[in-house]
């Protein structure tokens, strides 16, 4: 049997090796599972992170792939991280902006307006920290990708955590608004909307509200997995999965979406 006209097989890794590409919060959880996952598909990979402990278990377990420490809601740690890549290598084809962290858990009249604004500092304005350098040398390479990290949050709403899920909403805002003001320059730009993804941050979260809710952590934990369809937490490695299938030449036609891994979570 021949192929169709213009049809095309497609290795799913390929295209990814050599490929030039920036992962924050790259040293720990879902960034280290992304850049593990590149890492083997022989792309070089420079990951940021504001844990010194993390970057150093990274360096000293990837020798090869760049680092520093920054803080992606500093402009001054942004700009001088970039600084260092364009050292280091040269250019850059994909910008992975994982960043974020989980935010106060509570209602909106009690929640501090300072922890307010560092949740949207770090997970909104920190992607557009990152974006706004790093587009000047995706367009100089002739084009890349962009995955931002959303939530399933993002597409939901989630009560009680206001400050993260405006954050990711704002996320999906800012991919498809870029995907459309990007693709001219052959730049794609893609969301990722993890759903409850197993580890420390998740653990933290469902302790809080668990606390909060006077109940057991069991219960809490149970609360969450009935609103998944699957009844099961995603990993790290099924997002990183995802963001390689994005990266490589099988997603080259994919842009402006705003994608969930989460087992197909019904509500938050």
């Amino acid at each position: 049997m021949t192929m169709a006209a213009g049809a095309e097989r497609f290795n799913l890794a390929a295209g990814l090796a050599g490929k030039r590409v920036l992962v924050t919060a790259g040293a720990g959880g879902i960034g280290l599972a992304i850049a593990e996952h590149l890492i083997h598909h022989q792309a070089r990979v420079f990951v940021c992170d504001v844990s010194k402990q993390a970057i150093d278990g990274f360096a000293k377990h990837h020798p090869r792939a760049g680092c520093a420490m920054a803080d992606v809601s500093s402009e001054a740690d942004v700009d001088l991280m970039f600084t260092v890549l364009k050292q280091e290598l040269g250019g850059l084809d994909a910008l992975v902006n994982n960043a974020g962290i989980a935010g106060p858990t509570g209602g909106v009249e009690e929640i501090d307006p300072a922890e307010w604004r560092r949740c949207i500092d770090v997970g909104l304005t920190g992607q557009f920290l990152c974006a706004r350098r790093a587009v000047p040398l995706l367009k100089a390479a002739g084009g890349g990708m962009i995955v931002n990290m959303s939530s399933a949050a993002g597409r939901h709403g989630y009560a009680f955590r206001t400050p993260y899920a405006s954050a990711k909403f704002g996320v999906i805002g800012f991919t498809q608004s870029l995907a459309k003001e990007l693709g001219p320059a052959n730049i794609r730009v893609n969301a990722i909307l993890p759903g409850i993804v197993e580890g420390p941050r998740m653990d933290g979260v469902i302790r809080d509200r668990a606390a909060q809710l006077e109940i057991s952590v069991e219960a809490m934990e149970k609360r969450y997995l009935e609103r998944v369809s699957l009844r099961r937490m995603v990993s790290p490695n099924d997002v990183a999965a995802m963001v390689s299938f994005l990266l490589s030449d099988a997603g080259r036609n994919i842009s402006g979406q705003s994608i969930g891994v989460d087992g197909n979570v019904e509500t938050l």
